[in-house]
């Protein structure tokens, strides 16, 4: 079966849904792979032996009128038995069957969280989606059954993503160094946000609920990673507390820093509102670190029991959660175990699998 994988999508540091579309590329066993990538950014996508055209228009505007328009004619279109869009999207018009990645449904229920043109964009291609795709894969139950209120002709697949256990383990052996090049080693307890900094990620109820511990617990610090997205004014959350100066902005954090950060908090701390996964609770886990997030959300479904929930928004109980973390000190090696082994559950390897069957499905 020959497939295509559009990475066209995909900004230029790999988070999120970028890291999915390499992770899938790495992992996907079975299939003769083309990757599809935008023009002049080949390289990067060349994660294994296998063809990568560089064919699409760079800028967004463009880009998303020729995968409505002519994308689905192109030669590896042709060439290929199923088409693969790993972001919501596919070509409008083909004769090659397409899969559709879904990874989450705040568009419908939340747009609030995101930029009034992405809200309109979006749910239009999820509803598109529903209707023409030959087979819908979901990142996590949540979506899934928050699709289904679509009523989707197609298949559904849920195919959760997976953890490099090879990168995010328990073992610090190393980490110090990396921390100390990068300016980051401290003897203070460190509570870590990983992230990218848009409203539905809960960044305003962290800082609040830490300005309220720092009372309790002076020398914390808490440390936000991830590059900006929208919505946010971190200078003016940040002006709002008296304990900014115990505030770390980290930027973008790459590849081989972040597993020794994980490892290095004494927290990790993911209050969002909404996701389609959250894979920093599962990365964190597997780094047998503590992790706080919300309950009623897919974090809840992804973590299994073994994170310290909190409602979404509340401040004061986030607090309190973090500083009962603070104050116990590192987990006893019964309950990181616990984190360890439920992270262990997910695997790139399984998720790859899971793809291969929705193209199965697509084109049976």
């Amino acid at each position: 079966m020959r497939v295509v994988l559009d990475v066209s999508a995909a900004p230029r540091r790999l988070a999120g849904a970028g890291r999915y579309m390499a992770e899938l590329i790495r992992h996907l066993e079975g299939v003769d792979l083309e990757v599809v990538s935008r023009r002049h950014d080949e390289d990067r996508w060349r994660l294994r032996e296998g063809s990568v055209t560089g064919i699409v228009a760079t800028a967004r505007p463009l880009r998303l009128l020729e995968e409505a328009l002519w994308l689905g004619w192109s030669a590896p279109a042709r060439r290929a038995d199923v088409w693969h869009g790993p972001h919501y999207t596919m070509p409008l018009l083909t004769r090659t069957s397409r899969v559709v990645t879904i990874h989450d449904m705040t568009f419908f229920s939340h747009p609030e969280w995101h930029e009034p043109t992405k809200v309109t964009f979006f749910r239009s291609a999820i509803t598109r989606a529903a209707r023409d795709a030959s087979a819908v894969v979901c990142v996590s139950e949540t979506t899934a059954e928050e699709f289904r209120s679509l009523s989707p002709r197609a298949p559904i697949v849920v195919a959760p993503h997976g953890v490099d256990i090879a990168r995010f383990h328990p073992d610090p052996s190393g980490d110090r160094e990396l921390l100390l090049a990068a300016g980051l080693e401290t003897s203070r307890p460190v509570i870590l946000f990983v992230g990218t900094l848009e409203p539905r990620k809960g960044v305003d109820t962290l800082l609040q609920a830490f300005a309220r511990l720092s009372s309790a617990f002076p020398d914390a610090e808490l440390w936000l990673a991830g590059q900006p997205g929208w919505g946010v004014d971190l200078d003016g959350l940040m002006a709002s507390i008296p304990s900014a100066s115990s505030v770390r902005r980290l930027g973008f954090v790459s590849d081989e820093l972040l597993a020794p950060l994980l490892r290095r908090a004494n927290v990790v701390a993911y209050p969002s509102r909404g996701e389609g996964f959250g894979l920093p609770v599962l990365e964190a886990l597997a780094c047998g670190t503590p992790v706080v997030t919300t309950r009623a959300t897919v974090m809840d479904e992804v973590a299994g029991g073994c994170a310290t929930l909190v409602s979404a928004g509340d401040e004061s109980e986030l607090a309190d959660a973090l500083l009962a973390v603070l104050d116990q000190g590192a987990l006893d090696d019964a309950r990181r175990s616990l984190g360890v082994r439920r992270a262990g559950e997910f695997t790139w390897e399984r998720s790859a699998r899971l793809h291969v069957e929705a193209y199965r499905l697509a084109t049976s």
